[in-house]
């Protein structure tokens, strides 16, 4: 199943700047893994902000909520899900 999910990314500035450098070295490793897998195919920052859009390929709705809330920075962020379908006029 395919899911359209915007992340936006709000790390409070409370938090010490070694802690949220650790946070953020986590994050990319834990998402380039998926994207090596294939279940992270598309990853797409959002000029401007601290921000993306990515689009995810896993099996279900539970898959999806596994795999974002074992983002690192998951507590920091704003999420939103789009489930995607193929469309008729498609051509791939």
């Amino acid at each position: 199943m395919l899911y359209l999910v915007h992340m936006v990314v709000n790390i409070p500035q409370s938090l010490p700047a070694e802690e949220a450098a650790r946070i953020k070295a986590e994050e990319k490793a834990y998402s380039q893994a998926l994207q090596h897998s294939g279940k992270w195919p598309h990853l797409w920052r959002v000029v401007g902000e601290y921000a993306n859009y990515s689009v995810f390929d896993v099996a279900s709705n539970d898959e999806l909520h596994d795999t974002l809330a074992g983002l690192p920075l998951f507590p920091f962020m704003q999420i939103s899900v789009t489930p995607l379908a193929k469309h008729p006029s498609s051509i791939v």
